[in-house]
């Protein structure tokens, strides 16, 4: 797998390296993308495990119910605040 990976970097880098030029090779406002892109794929990932457990504890415990909602919920911030990047970074034209 991790090789498979380091393939895809190998092959991909040179694709994103511009020769000379003072742009970077992803724009800031698609790098923001990317980064709430991969906060959303961490945070469902950690509600998954988060998801299961309070369904359990909410099966054996009716009063866990506004616990485990709340820790269910509590990755999504994650989200919101890489969300938050995207309106403060700068254009890249508004920057040059």
């Amino acid at each position: 797998m991790i090789e498979n990976a380091l393939a895809l970097v190998g092959s991909v880098a040179p694709i994103l390296q511009n020769a000379g030029t003072s742009y970077p090779a992803i724009p800031p406002k698609a790098a923001a993308a990317l980064a709430v892109g991969l906060a959303a794929f961490g945070a469902g990932y950690a509600e998954r495990g988060i998801g299961a457990a309070a369904v359990g504890a909410i099966a054996e415990d009716d009063d866990m119910f506004g616990r485990g909602l709340i820790l269910t919920v509590l990755p999504e911030t994650l989200v919101i605040l890489a969300l938050v990047v995207v309106f403060v970074v700068p254009d890249w034209s508004a920057v040059v």
